[in-house]
């Protein structure tokens, strides 16, 4: 298997919960209330599935390998746009967390920002896949070796073995943090 299977499977995962999301805010949108567990869940899936797990084996094992290469222009270029695409994706994310807040706190002018950011993610996601999956993934996997793509592989299972632990331990330190 090459190391490009992880990385397109999570996107099909990826796609179905942005799916889910977006009939989510379409209700929202109708009802006119928020129901906070929906932004929560989505904003998890999207911080520790999307970004930390996702994009982590792409800026931190992958695109470091292939900062290493001689790539062509095309494909420097794709990178730094995948690059830029991810932290702006962490800003948006951010924001609806920070609307969210706001709105149940009592602004419930932040109720269409909520919606806007949340269909701004939907939105945003199924084309940064695409350009990863059809424009990006593949070319990629010429500059490697056989070998090259079997330590990248086990460093992907590696990574996502250890995800578990950085999620549960943050857990604990914000529960440890709430006043009784």
């Amino acid at each position: 298997m090459k190391p490009i299977g992880p990385l397109m499977w999570e996107h099909r995962l990826i796609e179905k919960m942005l799916a889910s999301l977006r009939k989510h805010v379409d209700k929202i949108e109708k009802s006119k209330k928020v129901n906070p567990l929906v932004i929560d869940t989505a904003v998890d899936f999207i911080k520790t599935y999307a970004d930390r797990t996702h994009h982590g084996k792409e800026e931190e094992i992958l695109f470091r390998d292939l900062a290493k290469k001689e790539l062509i222009p095309e494909l420097k270029k794709i990178m730094q746009e995948l690059l830029a695409e991810h932290v702006w994706g962490r800003k948006t994310t951010a924001a609806m967390v920070t609307a969210k807040d706001k709105y149940l706190q009592g602004d419930e002018s932040k109720l269409a920002e909520i919606v806007f950011l949340a269909r701004e993610l939907c939105d945003f996601y199924p084309q940064h896949i695409e350009k990863e999956d059809k424009h990006f993934f593949y070319p990629c996997q010429e500059y490697f070796t056989k070998e090259e793509q079997t330590r990248m592989l086990e460093e992907f299972w590696e990574f996502d073995r250890k995800m578990i632990h950085e999620k549960y331990n943050k857990v604990f330190e914000e529960y440890n943090k709430l006043s009784f």
